[in-house]
C-alpha cells in the first residue's frame, strides 16, 4: 500500500485508531495533518495509543495547537502508555551496516510475512543513531 492509498483510506474512515511512537504523521506530515484537520471537522473519531516520551509530549502540545483541541479532548482520545506497555505494537526492526551503507527495515514482529518496510536513508541513519545512543547508555560501549 502506498501513502496515497493510505490517505484515501483514512479520508473515507469515520473512526481511526492510531498506534504511534511519535505522532509524526499527525503533527509533522503536511498531507496527513491537513487530512486529520478536515476529518476532525467532519466528526471523524480519532483514538491514539502513544508512549509516554518527551517526543510525544512535545507533539501533543503541537497537536492541541494544530487542531484546536482541549486538554479534555486529549484525555478522552489519547491513551498514553508507559514505554513497556507500548511494546506489543512495535514491529521487528533491523538496521544493516549502520556505520557504512546504513539500511533499516521493519516487519511484523510475530508473524512470518513478505511484508517488509525499507526505510529511506535519512530515517535509517536516524534509527541507527538512536540505537547506538541507547546501546551506549546502557551497555556503556559502542555496539
Amino acid at each position: 500500500m502506498t501513502l496515497k492509498q493510505l490517505i484515501k483510506l483514512e479520508d473515507k474512515a469515520r473512526e481511526v485508531w492510531v498506534i504511534s511512537p511519535t505522532l509524526h504523521y499527525d503533527t509533522e506530515n503536511k498531507e496527513f495533518s491537513e487530512l486529520v484537520s478536515v476529518n476532525l471537522g467532519e466528526k471523524t473519531k480519532y483514538r491514539y495509543i502513544v508512549p509516554a516520551t518527551k517526543t510525544v509530549e512535545k507533539n501533543l502540545k503541537l497537536y492541541k495547537k494544530l487542531y484546536n483541541v482541549s486538554e479534555a479532548d486529549i484525555a478522552k482520545n489519547f491513551l498514553i502508555l508507559p514505554d513497556s506497555e507500548f511494546i506489543p505494537f512495535m514491529e521487528e526492526t533491523a538496521i544493516y551496516d549502520a556505520s557504512t551503507n546504513c539500511v533499516a527495515c521493519a516487519a511484523p514482529a510475530t508473524e512470518d510475512s513478505n511484508d517488509v518496510i525499507k526505510f529511506n536513508a535519512t530515517t535509517s541513519k536516524t534509527m541507527a543513531k538512536a540505537f547506538k545512543s541507547i546501546w551506549k547508555k546502557y551497555k556503556r560501549v559502542n555496539p
